[in-house]
């Protein structure tokens, strides 16, 4: 997104929309209850899409997250490091994805790794209709049009909530 140029007509017209499909509002209650799981493990985010993007961007946070959820000595992502390298950043998100999948989150509702890592639809459902809505028939074709980052956390912290396996932590009212 940074080598892109200012949008005009149907361009501009599609990015306000995209634009407009993302919840701050969420974005605040994901952030309260990423540092009330992780506990000490995370700082804070700088506030705004760009500061929640940039956050969860290296996937240590997203790993540190889904390690949470599971109990000592099973925790499905077994390294997490912070780096400057791109292809280890997508690495460690794509870890959690597989993790989040493996939990039970829905293959349909995980965004994909250049969404988050470009900053692409962190908040839109893309061309889908409203959550559980099922698959995006051309799923491989339209990487861009999965399901984004904000519901595949909402969808990961009502499943631990729903899992009551004392695992979660932060106010079950937030999902």
């Amino acid at each position: 997104m940074a080598n892109r140029g200012p949008s005009y007509g149907l361009s501009r017209e599609v990015q306000q929309k995209i634009d407009r499909q993302y919840d701050p509002e969420l974005e605040q209650i994901l952030v309260r209850w990423i540092l009330a799981q992780c506990g000490g493990d995370v700082a804070q985010p700088a506030p705004g899409r760009d500061g929640f993007q940039q956050w969860l961007k290296d996937g240590t946070v997203l790993c540190r997250l889904i390690n949470s959820l599971h109990p000592r000595g099973q925790s499905p992502v077994a390294k997490i490091q912070a780096s400057a390298m791109a292809f280890k950043q997508m690495e460690q998100i794509s870890q959690f994805l597989q993790a989040a999948e493996r939990y039970g989150i829905a293959a349909t509702d995980i965004f994909q790794t250049v969404d988050l890592w470009e900053g692409e639809r962190l908040g839109g459902r893309g061309g889908r209709g409203p959550p559980g809505a099922g698959a995006e028939p051309s799923r491989g074709l339209a990487g861009k049009n999965m399901a984004c980052v904000q519901r595949t956390l909402m969808n990961l912290g009502s499943l631990a909530v729903a899992k009551g396996d004392g695992l979660f932590v932060g106010d079950p009212n937030w999902f």
